[in-house]
């Protein structure tokens, strides 16, 4: 019994000093603390969501699904071989383009009506906290910090470290003007050396005027947030981005409900829906969206063009890898939408809705 307790104790005080190291970030305090207080989203020591859920699905169990992920076998969760990709250098793009860049996962660069923006930004190949747990495909890691522009806002959607990598935001620091965030998840920023000039902190329904006719709405998300195990200290979001050029809706990450509706009602058109489509599972369907979902929900927003996203660089689900961009080619092919399905790295001319993308991911092993 002494010798248990005295490995429950190396233990605890060896994950107790882990967890103090930079990537975990920092929890608000202070007078950010007080901020969040304030927010009607804020409730019993944590963020909520406007309609709760429990994460796992009637007819799953938590430790069912652990004990799966652990014991059971899935094909052709990776690529057998890497991914193709272009290299498109970012920095020439005129800039009277407007053009969106994905990397893979939700990380994207979106040039529009001259602003440049970086949303979720990953680039150190790795979605975890434990080196080399989840590590990116092969070609698919093929940007860096160093390739990207001055940035004039970079977006945050939620702090889980596939969408918020602690490498990638020091690195980027210095070309940031300003990052655009959830309440609480300024605290990570803070402590990787951004001023408090450049973080933005806002709650649902919150806007940034970048310039006039162009403004970028903070809206809601059915999911959560966490780098530790205190979860849900800093606000989850999506984006409207509203521009004289286009309307841009980026999804982040959240299980269906009857936002999308709302969002078509609340604001003008959609141009360009940027939607999670990926590392999804019925377990947890209540906080990622299945492909049909994904379809369903961008007819909902009356969009003209989707462009998925949240899959092709990471296994963090049991579906094979390149089941996203199967599933939601065949769903779409009725819809009143255009499906964009771009290499990592190819370059999506967003004033061309007839752009024509190659299905890449079948040629792939």
């Amino acid at each position: 019994m002494v010798a248990l307790l005295c490995i429950i104790a190396v233990l605890t005080i060896a994950t107790y000093f882990y967890l103090k190291q930079p990537q975990f970030g920092a929890l608000p305090e202070g007078k950010r603390m007080e901020m969040i207080k304030k927010s009607p989203h804020y409730k019993d020591g944590k963020f909520r969501n406007f309609v709760e859920k429990p994460i796992i699905s009637e007819g799953y169990s938590f430790t069912g699904e652990i004990w799966k992920a652990l014991t059971k076998k899935y094909p052709h969760t990776e690529p057998q071989e890497a991914l193709p990709s272009i290299k498109t250098n970012l920095k020439a793009i005129p800039a009277d383009r407007n053009v969106i860049v994905w990397f893979g996962h939700s990380s994207f660069f979106l040039q529009l009506d001259g602003v440049k923006i970086l949303v979720d930004p990953v680039f150190s190949g790795n979605a975890s906290p434990l080196p080399g747990s989840v590590k990116a495909y092969k070609g698919t890691d093929i940007y860096t910090a160093a390739d990207m522009p001055e940035i004039d806002y970079m977006l945050l959607s939620h702090d889980h470290y596939d969408h918020l990598d602690y490498e990638t935001a020091k690195a980027m620091q210095p070309k940031v003007k300003h990052v655009i965030c959830g309440l609480g998840a300024g605290a990570h920023y803070e402590k990787w050396g951004y001023t408090s000039q450049q973080i933005l902190e806002k709650d649902w329904g919150d806007k940034t005027q970048v310039k006039p006719g162009f403004i970028i709405y903070a809206e809601s998300t059915h999911h959560d947030g966490g780098r530790n195990f205190t979860s849900s200290q800093a606000l989850w979001l999506s984006f409207y981005i509203q521009s004289s050029a286009m309307n841009i809706y980026y999804s982040g990450d959240g299980g269906y409900t009857g936002r999308f509706k709302e969002i078509a009602e609340k604001y003008p058109p959609v141009d360009w829906a940027v939607m999670e489509c990926g590392q999804y599972n019925k377990a947890w369907q209540s906080v990622h969206e299945l492909p049909e979902e994904v379809a369903l929900a961008t007819v909902e927003l009356k969009a003209k063009n989707l462009l998925p996203v949240h899959h092709s660089k990471f296994t963090l689900a049991k579906h094979p890898w390149n089941e996203p961009l199967k599933q939601i080619t065949a769903l779409s092919k009725s819809k009143p939408y255009h499906l964009a399905t771009p290499m990592i790295g190819e370059l999506v001319d967003l004033d061309n809705n007839s752009q024509v993308f190659k299905q890449w991911w079948n040629d792939v092993k």
